[in-house]
């Protein structure tokens, strides 16, 4: 774990509830933070739509969002257990989980993982999603990374019950709802700007993000008018990016 990132992560998700509520911004911020503080090499979060189907909302890589769409898809794993259960699920050595996920052990190592461990977003009898953290290198996540992966998913929690007052389960439904639909022209945003300037889609979401910011826009909004052609694209955020150039680190 590391504890001087510690602090500043907990007040980085306060001060995102506090100065403006991106939600998807917010949950990108919640898997990019687990693993830059926890002992975990990436991140994936599922939330449960108003029916009660759970939808990949946020991944730390498109390799770990492609991979939570296989749990969906074939109905198992980690993140699956979790929200049902409502408690957290470990498995410190997917070599061994074959006969556990028989589908997606495997796609998980060959994804180049080794163990993980799900997390429930839970408010006292609810629970909304899961966060998943995937490590690549077998062994049980540390008790204490454990607790406090559990605290960054209990903020997102209640950030999403609570944000702006929330008047009660309906307003996060449509939040949640909102979200989704989000999901979708952001990932038709991403695919036109990596087509249109030679990036991967983790670099023209990146971009995307960093425009978003400087611009002082929802995420959504802007990807809605990217696709939408009513705005053009061709910096990193806030200069002029060639064609095949890469967004900084």
């Amino acid at each position: 774990m590391d504890t001087d990132l510690l602090p500043e992560a907990f007040v980085e998700l306060a001060d995102t509830l506090v100065a403006g509520f991106d939600l998807i911004d917010f949950l990108h911020l919640l898997t990019d933070r687990s693993v830059q503080v926890l002992d975990a090499s990436a991140a994936g979060l599922l939330l449960a739509d108003p029916r009660g189907e759970l939808r990949v909302v946020a991944a730390s890589s498109e390799q770990v969002r492609l991979l939570e769409l296989f749990q969906l898809q074939n109905d198992q794993g980690p993140c699956l257990d979790c929200y049902r259960s409502g408690q957290p699920v470990a498995e410190a050595d997917l070599s061994t989980a074959d006969e556990r996920w028989p589908r997606f052990a495997g796609i998980a190592r060959r994804a180049g993982f080794a163990a993980v461990q799900a997390l429930p977003m839970r408010l006292r009898e609810q629970t909304i999603g899961a966060l998943n953290l995937f490590r690549t290198t077998p062994g049980t996540f540390d008790t204490a990374d454990v607790r406090v992966g559990q605290a960054l998913a209990d903020v997102a929690t209640i950030g999403l019950l609570n944000e702006r007052s929330l008047r009660r389960a309906e307003i996060l439904n449509e939040q949640l709802q909102g979200a989704l639909n989000s999901r979708v022209i952001i990932e038709q945003a991403k695919g036109k700007l990596a087509e249109r300037l030679g990036l991967d889609m983790e670099q023209a979401f990146a971009v995307l993000r960093r425009y978003a910011r400087a611009r002082n826009c929802g995420l959504s909004d802007l990807a809605r008018d990217f696709v939408n052609g009513k705005i053009e694209l061709s910096g990193r955020g806030t200069g002029p990016l060639s064609r095949g150039a890469r967004p900084p680190s």
